[in-house]
């Protein structure tokens, strides 16, 4: 054939000559769409730009802003930098380089550290690099022959990656001058499409994320498609920075990590266990209203339950190991399921207790690898605001969407704007491995969580092989004020570990049935929800929610025993209110409760004990005048009992 029909997405077709590939495809339609074009979807198929096109098919052209063409540069921009690396450091071994949200990293083997100072000068080998203009082709190995390739470069980090790979596959390498890297692609068609990157940091990481394994050094980076698309990225990534839980957690005190203590297990200070309680406490008003019973279960529990419920079988990686206790294996709770189980079997249940809905905030373990530890985000010790629902079928949608719309109120309480519901599903290959082998049941239950969503007007995404290991689940997506995503809470429907349990109710005929059963964490962990509350309001907590809201700053040592009698009085009413008796001036006084984040100051002098009133300052919005105490009082219980997000605009303002 000597030529080829090219179908394009408005539907016109383009004849070329056989071979074409999708960049000249771009060429043809127009000179701006040549430069920036930076991967095709031929039939379907991401493919890259200098792949020859032999058969009629339809054609996709996508640039550097879209989804996928956003991808393929970072992709393209890791291995950039893995040549800048290699022709740098000559006896550098490479490991690995994933795409990772809007950024890349890549590890390497490496004696020496990496400074800001080498980041610099990687930084400008890449772009002498992308100047050159080298051409990138992918080709395509047997096993053996992948294995041969690498052993000859001295890449045994490659070679170990190959060898754990099925012997029949096909690997893909991608080539630009003399540097040669594993990857499934697609890439760009040459290094001059990698323009606007930037390498942002650098730090340590075990080999396969196993402390055991050697470290190695990371560097991370990112690309975009255009120069303001970075500069915006950067801006934002500083704001971030700001914003980081770790940092401003050290900094308002609310929590800290200590060695001798372990990693990944914090210690809530005084400060930060306050936000915890506020947090309890409006779960545990939310869970009343809403017919729910509060339980509690010990920490320690016999092996046998949990290999009953399975999750030794499917979690044993993800639990701290068995202790022995007079020759028995005890578990430290890895999840507070089973034991919620036991608390339905321990008496006879009726179709008139159903739903039997049942709370706890009991602290959960889970082992965690050093490597994957993260502040309060990925931590060893959990709180869990956690709960099982057990139902009947019949009860089953309506109390799994009203967990959804418990999710929607407290996202108007936390200000939160932007989410989404991801329903996760088994796939085939799964069952009897990964996933309860119940085929027809997780068919059947898949379609009642679908019903549910719907029937709410809930939008939701689906997606394929992420379910729980005995049922279909709701994952929630949120995204704090800066844009940054989080997964936050679950909802997850079990049909099968109830039927293990051999738990039973009385049907209205006096059949004995198994029930349903809904696991559900609206709020997730304190550690993770608290993490994300302290970015998204950039450490700017809501009144209700600030660990102090009120300081008093006596003007001097004169007016010291009327800010006392304020204090007091504002104790007494359930206030947290901090009193300044150092003898700084006023000026300093209000620029310390600024940074410590206190949203209200009340400045005392000789003028307001005379009148006997208090002079009101708020964060963001300066002197309010003066104002009687009982005034204020009922004022500020007002806003914390409705849990206002009072400021939230100007506080959000002020940080950008």
């Amino acid at each position: 054939m000597d030529k080829i029909k090219i179908t394009l997405p408005d539907s016109s077709v383009k004849i070329m000559p056989a071979g074409s590939t999708p960049q000249q495809i771009a060429d043809q339609i127009g000179p701006g769409l040549a430069r920036e074009v930076v991967v095709a979807k031929v039939d379907n198929i991401l493919t890259d730009l200098n792949t020859k096109l032999y058969d009629d098919c339809s054609i996709k052209l996508y640039t550097g802003d879209s989804e996928h063409g956003h991808d393929t540069l970072l992709h393209s921009t890791a291995h950039l930098m893995a040549q800048a690396v290699k022709e740098l450091y000559p006896n550098v071994k490479i490991t690995i380089g994933p795409t990772i949200e809007n950024g890349f990293y890549y590890d390497f083997d490496l004696e020496e550290s990496f400074s800001d100072e080498n980041l610099i000068q990687i930084e400008q080998k890449m772009k002498e690099l992308s100047k050159k203009d080298q051409e990138i082709y992918r080709q395509e190995n047997s096993v053996k022959e992948a294995i041969k390739l690498f052993q000859e470069m001295g890449e045994t980090y490659k070679v170990e990656i190959i060898e754990n790979i099925d012997p029949n596959e096909i690997i893909t390498t991608y080539t630009q001058s003399n540097f040669t890297d594993l990857c499934r692609g697609p890439h760009v068609s040459r290094t001059s499409k990698i323009k606007y990157f930037k390498l942002l940091s650098s730090s340590g990481a075990y080999w396969r994320g196993d402390e055991s394994n050697k470290m190695l050094q990371r560097i991370y980076g990112t690309v975009f498609a255009t120069k303001k698309a970075l500069k915006t990225y950067l801006f934002n990534l500083e704001e971030a920075k700001k914003r980081d839980h770790r940092k401003l957690g050290k900094e308002l005190e609310l929590f800290s990590f200590d060695n001798e203590i372990g990693p990944g297990l914090p210690l809530w200070l005084p400060n930060g266990a306050v936000i915890i309680e506020q947090l309890e406490q409006l779960a545990k008003e939310t869970e009343r209203r809403a017919g729910f019973q509060q339980v509690r279960t010990p920490h320690l529990t016999k092996g046998n339950l949990y290999d009953k419920s399975g999750h030794l079988k499917h979690y044993r990686e993800s639990m701290y190991p068995a202790m022995d206790v007079d020759g028995v294996d005890y578990y430290i709770k890895p999840m507070n399921c089973p034991h919620h189980h036991k608390i339905f079997a321990s008496s006879p249940r009726s179709y008139r207790e159903m739903p039997l809905r049942l709370s706890e905030y009991g602290t959960c373990y889970r082992y965690e690898k050093s490597g994957q530890l993260f502040g309060l985000m990925r931590v060893r010790s959990l709180q869990m605001n956690d709960a099982h629902i057990y139902c009947t079928k019949e009860q089953f949608k309506d109390e799994f969407l009203d967990v959804c719309k418990m999710y929607l109120y407290y996202f108007k309480i936390f200000d939160i704007h932007k989410y989404t519901m991801r329903l996760s599903v088994h796939d085939e290959e799964g069952l009897g491995k990964k996933y309860i082998n119940e085929p027809e049941l997780w068919i059947e239950t898949e379609q009642w969580v679908r019903e549910a969503l719907m029937d709410g007007n809930i939008d939701f995404v689906e997606v394929s092989g992420e379910a729980a290991f005995y049922g279909p689940k709701i994952d929630v997506q949120v995204w704090s004020a800066i844009g940054k995503e989080f997964t936050l809470a679950t909802n997850q429907v079990d049909f099968a570990v109830p039927k293990k349990f051999s738990l039973q109710y009385k049907k209205e005929n006096g059949q004995n049935t198994t029930p349903l059963c809904i696991h559900r964490a609206p709020l997730g962990t304190h550690e993770r929800f608290i993490g994300f509350l302290i970015e998204h309001f950039g450490g700017n907590f809501p009144l209700w929610l600030a660990p102090i809201q009120v300081v008093v700053l006596p003007v001097s040592d004169k007016v010291l025993n009327y800010a006392r009698e304020i204090t007091l009085a504002l104790q007494n009413t359930d206030i947290r209110v901090k009193l300044n008796t150092r003898s700084d001036k006023i000026g300093a006084k209000i620029r310390q409760a600024e940074l410590d984040k206190i949203n209200v100051m009340l400045v005392i002098g000789e003028k307001e004990e005379l009148n006997n009133t208090v002079s009101v300052r708020r964060r963001f919005d300066g002197d309010l005048g003066h104002m009687s105490l009982d005034d204020l009082i009922t004022n500020l219980t007002n806003e914390i009992n409705n849990r206002r997000i009072a400021h939230s605009e100007k506080a959000e303002a002020a940080t950008e």
